[in-house]
Order: C-alpha cells, then structure tokens, then sequence
C-alpha cells in the first residue's frame, strides 16, 4: 500500500513527504528498513524514530522534533493504535487452502466460500463454518457448531457441541471452549456428588480474542456469553453461566466462577480470582490477584471512586486504600517490636 492509501483509511495528516511512499510493513526504531513505518508517543521516542531508516513515523502533534527533508511523517491523535490499525491493513492475506484430504468431515456440514481446513481437523455433523475462516491442524469443532466468517481457529482448539461464533473472533491452540460447567449437587446424607446437568450453550459474540489454552465452560441450563471485541490472555477462566459484556480485558490466570457477569469495559488483572454470582461493574479495573467473594457487586459507583480507579487486595477495594491500610499495619507491627525490646 502506499502511505496514502492508508491515510485515507485510518486518518492522520501527512506533515512531511509523499503520499506515494510505498509501505511494505510495521516494525521498531531500530529494526526498520525504508519501506517500513515505526510510530512515537513522546518527544524522546519521537527522536529515535525520526533517527531510524523507517520511511514513516506516526507520531503526536506538537511534540518538540525537528522534521527532516526525506522522512515522511504522520501525526496522529493515537500514534499507537494508528499503527496496529496499519500493521493489520499491510499483514498478508492467507490464501485459501480448502479443505485438507486428512480432515475428518462429518456429514451436511456447510462451508462457505473460502474455508480453510487444516490436516487432522475434524468438524463434526452439521456443523457451519462462515465464509474466509480459517480451521487449523488438529482443531475440532463439534457436532452442531456455528463458526462465523473470516474466524481463525489455531491448532488443538476444540469447540464443544453448543457452541456459536460470530465474526472475525480468533481462538487460539489449545482453547477449550463449550465443556461442562463445573456444577454438581451434594447428598447431605452420603457427601456423594451428582453433575447437575449442563446442557446450556456459548456464545462468543463478533472480534472476541481467545488466548491459548483459556476454557470457557457452556451454561448449566441457559447460555455463557462473552460480549463483542472482549480479548481473554492465556490461561483465563470462565464459568458456567457468566455474562461477560463488550471490549473486557481478561490477563493470565484470571478464575471467575460460575454465574457472574462483567460489565463492558472492564480490566480484569493477572490471577484476580472472582467468586460465583459475583457482579463487576462496567469500567472497572482489578488490580492483579484481587479477589472478589461470591455474591459481591463491585462497581466505581457503589464503591464512591471514580472510573479507571484500579481496585486491589481480597476483598477488592481502591488500591490507595488497600495502600494506606498496609501502612498503618507496617506501623503497628513496627511499634510492637520496639515495644517488645524494651
């Protein structure tokens, strides 16, 4: 693409060079070639970048750098996502492969145009598979299963029967999504478990991300739903019958039981752990290995701070509280030891 062809699709305004400039792709300062762009959000990484053999910088109005003759430069109000948005428009387009002769195929499948199949895939019966998805090696996609248009479905995923994607979602190897909520009835008599019956489904709603080896279980009787443009790390959790909402963080480790909800806009830190038909409200940011008890509602309205305050500590509460308590406590202890000596 030219540097102007993705202007006219992302923005910007070009200060300096040409808009025929040829874009081959993205990279760091010290990487980039000459048909390469490199992006900069303070006067000193503006510098560097102005400095490299990159072609492009993508920076901030009203930095304090000098522009040189030969190097083009585009200011953006968010250079960083200006040039993630660029690094997928100049990323190459897989070719379709159809499907592999060492696919496992069940009968009155449906593909749509452009379906890619890897080797050792099996897609069970009746199952559909929207158009310009990708199915890699090994996936397995379960009987009844509904995967929208241009998904891409790494290696080992498997997809339980139940399970609906929308459009454009990526679930990477190793992701189980659709098993059994983990739900069973004690007999008070025996202290024997019976599986409660889990029948519900999954819905993973349009550009949802799914890391690897990250489970999502199926609802118990009704549905388990992640919300539009929600992105999970890693090793994420999430039990049977939670409503996670739009645009959610979810970072490694992070648990949450059964019967929850998220409100959209939420960052959920590495290894929070979150109790069952807990309530987190939109916006909220839990700091890492925060803990929520079962049957809590946290919201920055309901706990008087305002939003994009980061909550931290078991149970969860503003970050500067849970700072000044350690304080007072490292006081105390301090006090008790010099009281001991004497």
């Amino acid at each position: 693409m030219t540097l102007g062809e993705l202007i006219e699709v992302l923005g910007g305004k070009l200060v300096a060079g040409e808009a025929t400039q040829r874009i081959e792709g993205v990279n760091s300062s010290t990487l980039a070639g000459a048909a390469q762009l490199v992006f900069a959000e303070d006067a000193a990484s503006a510098a560097k970048a102005i400095a490299s053999q990159a072609g492009v910088v993508v920076l901030r109005a009203g930095l304090d750098v000098a522009y040189p003759a030969g190097k083009c430069i585009v200011e953006a109000d968010q250079p960083r996502l200006w040039f993630a948005c660029a690094a997928k428009l100049l990323a190459p387009v897989l070719p379709a492969t159809g499907v592999h002769l060492a696919a496992v195929v069940g009968a009155n499948v449906q593909f749509d145009e452009g379906v890619s199949v890897g080797a050792c895939a099996v897609i069970g019966e009746n199952a559909s598979v929207g158009a310009g998805t990708r199915i890699e090696a090994g996936a397995i996609i379960g009987e009844g299963v509904c995967v929208g248009e241009h998904c891409r479905i790494y290696p080992r995923a498997v997809l339980y029967p139940g399970t609906t994607l929308g459009n454009r979602v990526v679930v990477h190897a190793g992701a189980v999504l659709g098993a059994d909520g983990f739900g069973y009835v004690r007999d008070k008599a025996t202290g024997a478990y019976t599986q409660f019956p889990q029948q519900g489904t999954l819905v993973i709603e349009d550009d949802v991300e799914i890391g690897a080896n990250t489970t999502i279980d199926r609802g118990a009787l009704k549905e388990t739903r992640i919300g539009r443009g929600t992105k999970t790390d890693n090793l994420v959790h999430v039990g049977h019958n939670c409503e996670i909402g739009e645009d959610v963080i979810l970072v490694t480790g992070v648990g949450i039981s059964g019967s929850c909800t998220v409100g959209n806009g939420a960052v959920i830190a590495g290894q929070v752990g979150i109790g069952d038909h807990a309530h987190i409200g939109p916006g909220v940011i839990l700091g890492g290995q925060a803990g929520v008890l079962s049957g809590k509602t946290v919201t920055n309205e309901g706990m008087g701070v305002k939003p994009g305050t980061v909550l931290w500590g078991t149970p969860a509460r503003p970050l500067l509280q849970v700072l000044r308590e350690q304080a007072v406590l490292t006081r105390m202890a301090k006090g008790k030891k010099a009281g001991n000596k004497e």
